[in-house]
């Protein structure tokens, strides 16, 4: 059980580090407690922003938007290797994430796959934000990469743990993809040298958890045809998190609508998933940019964001 640092001594763990820190407004008193618990904290996670430009990236990571207010971190790490504190104490960044890679960050083991999303991520992690627009293009500066490489070291030095302690967003919540192209292994190897201890190797993949989470199209197509009419949120098929959190990656579903339940908004979103797809293609029931998911379309969004497909 490893309690979160107070805010003064995270603060020094990253200066100790040598790391440039910009604090920003009330840092220490902006948070989400009011929530939910905040600790114990078993890591860090990293993520990317899909934003570009440091003052408008900072401030949404501060301020938050409709429907998921801030703090949605505890430091951005711009381009420039600063890092911003925006938050301190619970923040909306982790979501729901696997008990088994929450499992094996506290004992400090290889990750098993990621295939749930059950257990409060925002609870457990530091989160770190990186200003990058996420699409595998945009360049990692090495300051910014040395940034990354540091803040873990920091927060790992000052719990007493490995390596093993700081994950990708992508390693803890089914469909997540950030940090998209950075060089994970480097960033692991790197903190390993700074904390003075050698990367064990990491054990075979065990045969019983699959390798990517998968989608069934049948159940997401019912799914889909029946949610928008039913009262309330209820989630009838779980595979559909997987693809709204696609959906959110792509930039045409709210984050805050990420709830499992195929209602109308995420119809929508779907339909302009299928319009980027099929530009001109008709939104009316039966067209192709209708909003219910075809194979087609489904298996080109699992090739983007880590999922396969079955009928």
């Amino acid at each position: 059980m490893a309690p979160p640092a107070s805010a003064s001594v995270f603060l020094a763990a990253l200066h100790n580090e040598g790391l440039i820190v910009v604090e920003v407004g009330d840092w220490r008193d902006h948070n989400r407690n009011h929530k939910g618990p905040w600790g114990p904290v078993h890591g860090v996670m990293i993520h990317h922003t899909v934003t570009k430009g440091s003052k408008a990236t900072v401030d949404i990571c501060r301020k938050g938007y409709s429907g998921l207010p801030g703090p949605l971190c505890h430091g951005v790490i711009t381009k420039d290797g600063r890092v911003h504190l925006v938050g301190y104490g619970r923040a909306n960044h982790a979501g729901l994430g696997d008990p088994d890679v929450l499992a094996a960050v506290i004992a400090e083991r290889a990750l098993p796959t990621d295939n749930e999303a059950t257990v409060d991520g925002n609870r457990h992690f530091y989160g770190f934000e990186c200003e990058n627009l996420g699409d595998g293009k945009d360049p990692w500066p090495n300051a910014q990469v040395e940034a990354i490489v540091r803040v873990g070291t920091a927060l790992c030095r000052h719990h007493g743990w490995d390596e093993e302690s700081v994950i990708r967003h992508l390693d803890w919540q089914p469909g997540k993809v950030d940090p998209r192209g950075l060089d994970w292994s480097d960033i692991k190897k790197r903190i390993a040298k700074r904390l003075g201890t050698k990367t064990p190797a990491a054990p075979a993949p065990r045969p019983t958890v699959p390798k990517r989470p998968v989608v069934d199209l049948s159940e997401l197509v019912k799914a889909a045809r029946t949610n928008p009419s039913m009262k309330g949120t209820p989630v009838t098929y779980a595979g559909t998190r997987v693809v709204e959190a696609a959906l959110v990656d792509e930039g045409v579903l709210a984050k805050a609508r990420l709830d499992g339940h195929f209602g109308s908004d995420t119809v929508r979103a779907y339909s302009r998933w299928q319009q980027r797809l099929y530009p001109g293609a008709s939104t009316k029931p039966g067209g192709a940019a209708d909003g219910i998911p075809g194979k087609t379309s489904l298996v080109k969004l699992g090739q983007r964001h880590g999922f396969d497909v079955r009928n």
